[in-house]
């Protein structure tokens, strides 16, 4: 008879281990995102001059910060990315405080466009990962439209500065609330047609634009509003 202390144990270190609970990924704010575009909208819209920009700035970057965190990307490129923003957006918030140069604030301009378009992209991306429709989901997509405008908008402003004439025909004024105003207007297709661009430089990107806004609304809005269920709906 074998004993039982013969018999074979189990290997209790080659057990599997049970897995470790992921930390809950932190909820979507899209809708205070939304609230915050819709403000550096307004504070832009009816104020001007270089504390105004510079504000704006400061506006942007809290937009992109805002998107990184719904984005929930990886800690080192999140990190990565909140320092050379925080850097570069120090030094546009400088030159439209002081505007020491067309070239120096045109150079700001293009860098808040930069920041307004990582911020889109951070969005959209996000909005297109998750498995289902949420209002959130919705709200980023809002959000993200109206980032394009004031991206299309700074770049309209880099282009006056850079382009070596008014960006404008028949000598309209070019100043943040005028490129935001033409901006938004091509952006839907609404085309008043009180400003229009001079050079074909800016007449080429205005229609670039108003084909991205049809297309952003016409595929990614519209598919998520025909697939968004409210949560008892889903339930």
């Amino acid at each position: 008879m074998t004993s039982a202390a013969s018999e074979p144990q189990p290997d209790v270190a080659q057990a599997p281990s049970a897995p470790r609970p992921g930390r809950p990924a932190p909820p979507e704010r899209f809708g205070a995102l939304l609230l915050l575009l819709i403000a550096t909208y307004l504070v832009s819209a009816f104020t001007t001059g270089s504390l105004i920009d510079a504000a704006q700035i400061v506006l942007f970057v809290g937009t992109l910060l805002l998107a990184l965190r719904n984005s929930q990307a990886p800690k080192w490129t999140a990190r990565l990315t909140v320092g050379v923003v925080l850097a570069g957006s120090a030094a546009a918030f400088g030159i439209a405080l002081t505007g020491p140069s067309e070239d120096a604030v045109g150079g700001a301009q293009i860098w808040a466009g930069l920041v307004l378009l990582a911020a889109a992209v951070a969005i959209v991306h996000r909005v297109l990962a998750n498995n289902t429709v949420t209002l959130q989901s919705i709200y980023g997509a809002l959000s993200a439209y109206i980032i394009i405008g004031l991206m299309f908008a700074a770049f309209y402003g880099a282009m006056n500065r850079l382009g070596g004439g008014p960006f404008f025909a028949d000598h309209q004024p070019g100043n943040t609330r005028t490129f935001q105003y033409f901006s938004f207007t091509t952006l839907t297709t609404l085309g008043y047609g009180d400003f229009t661009a001079a050079s074909n430089a800016g007449r080429a990107v205005a229609v670039m634009e108003a084909l991205f806004g049809q297309v952003f609304l016409a595929t990614l809005v519209a598919r998520l509003v025909a697939a968004f269920r409210p949560a008892d709906r889903r339930q």
